[in-house]
């Protein structure tokens, strides 16, 4: 047996996860989401704390940023656990008839739900409860807030629309080839380059950005890092919980949703699964994957 599953095998492989999900309680897709929010959450925070200090060879910083999240994909898929944008790939189950839109729909706003859940309350803990970003790290999770809400103007933010899809292709290549790799260190390795290639690009991640903006939000309240962020109050005061949706996350999902649901899932479906039979075969997936 193959290390391995084949494009057409895991295309298939993930109808059947589609379908598992699809009819999945609503409790266990809302706590698996909350879940999906806090380990996302740890490796941003973790990228964060990468981030905070004088870097003086270009790139290097922004490599290290994305090898260390990479880490939040690892605890969704390994594990297991429910994250919005690697549900995206449910379109796979969806254009070959197996579920309905309805259920899809139902499946993405649950866990959209969850991964916000945990992802501020994780935020919560770390900016308000442990006061680990009243300092240094605090004025990094301003800055990287700032920059993501409040630092330009529309044409700032319509770019994050197509930087919100490079971000989810990759995410959904690197969930299927978790899905395809049969044992840890294949799953490891899958996730760990395309996510270091997306936090490194400077592409957008809607649940990431659930964390790293309500973060930075509620690091306002620790005036050193305020003052270490060296932003100005008046410009500072456009970092809200307004902003976060108006200026980054309505936008980043849609672009992430069109990049893992659309260019991975619709085009994996028509390439590999279109046309061949329903009665799949079940790939030997663990239940761990099946749930991420």
């Amino acid at each position: 047996m193959s290390n391995f599953a084949a494009p057409a095998e895991l295309s298939e492989a993930f109808i059947n996860i589609g379908k598992a999900k699809a009819t999945n309680t609503a409790i266990k897709l809302f706590v698996l989401g909350i879940l999906a929010g806090v380990f996302v959450g740890f490796a941003s925070h973790l990228a964060t704390t990468i981030a905070t200090g004088a870097w003086t060879i270009f790139g290097l910083k922004k490599f290290f940023v994305g090898a260390v999240f990479s880490v939040g994909l690892m605890l969704v898929m390994i594990p297991g656990s429910e994250l919005f944008t690697g549900n995206n790939l449910l379109t796979i189950a969806l254009f070959n008839k197996d579920i309905t839109l309805k259920q899809v729909l139902r499946n993405w706003i649950i866990v959209y739900a969850g991964n916000l859940v945990g992802s501020i309350a994780l935020a919560w803990m770390i900016a308000v409860g442990s006061g680990l970003l009243d300092g240094a790290v605090g004025a990094t999770a301003i800055n990287i807030a700032f920059d993501k809400v409040a630092s330009g103007g529309d044409a700032h933010t319509s770019m994050y629309f197509w930087r919100a899809i490079g971000c989810n292709w990759l995410v959904c290549l690197a969930v299927m080839m978790t899905v395809a790799a049969r044992d840890i260190t294949g799953k490891v390795l899958a996730i760990f380059f395309p996510v270091m290639a997306f936090v490194a690009s400077g592409f957008e991640h809607c649940v990431a950005n659930m964390y790293f903006i309500p973060a930075g939000i509620l690091a306002k309240s620790s005036a050193a890092a305020v003052a270490a962020s060296g932003i100005p109050a008046e410009l500072l005061a456009g970092l809200n919980w307004s902003s976060l949706w108006t200026s980054n996350l309505l936008i980043v999902t849609a672009g992430n949703m069109v990049g893992g649901g659309v260019l991975c899932g619709a085009v994996y479906w028509w390439a590999f699964v279109r046309g061949t039979s329903k009665q799949v075969e079940v790939v030997a997936v663990e239940p761990a994957a099946e749930a991420a």
